[in-house]
């Protein structure tokens, strides 16, 4: 690969949740018009979309503590990340279990966007 698509992968994955703890209102300049969104099987098209979803999610606090943040290059020169680790929320004591995926990509001007999101807490 002529790219460094773990640096870049854990790169992303810290600013993604750095910014979503403590501002998630401004991650929809993550995004792209033809980004999509799955949050718990609810889907959201375009990046004015999901900054919404995720600005009104249900809780006040929230903090990630990612464990894993493997990553592949994509055949088009994107990235696919699959992320496990647990979600605090609010003021509950126990932790919830998560996995999240995302596909980057690159735009003209060569800055990485979230192309694809795949949100979902895991129970069991």
């Amino acid at each position: 690969m002529s790219f460094d698509f773990q640096g870049i992968a854990t790169q992303f994955v810290t600013h993604y949740y750095t910014t979503f703890d403590t501002n998630r209102e401004i991650l929809g300049g993550l995004y792209r018009e033809n980004s999509m969104l799955t949050f718990e099987s609810s889907q959201s098209l375009g990046a004015a979309n999901i900054a919404e979803k995720l600005a009104n999610l249900p809780f006040q606090k929230v903090k990630h503590e990612f464990a894993t943040a493997d990553a592949q290059p994509t055949a088009t020169g994107g990235i696919v990340i699959l992320v496990t680790g647990k979600l605090l929320v609010d003021d509950e004591a126990r932790p919830l279990s998560f996995s999240q995926a995302f596909q980057l990509c690159q735009d003209p001007q060569g800055q990485w966007f979230v192309f694809n999101d795949i949100f979902k807490l895991v129970f069991g």
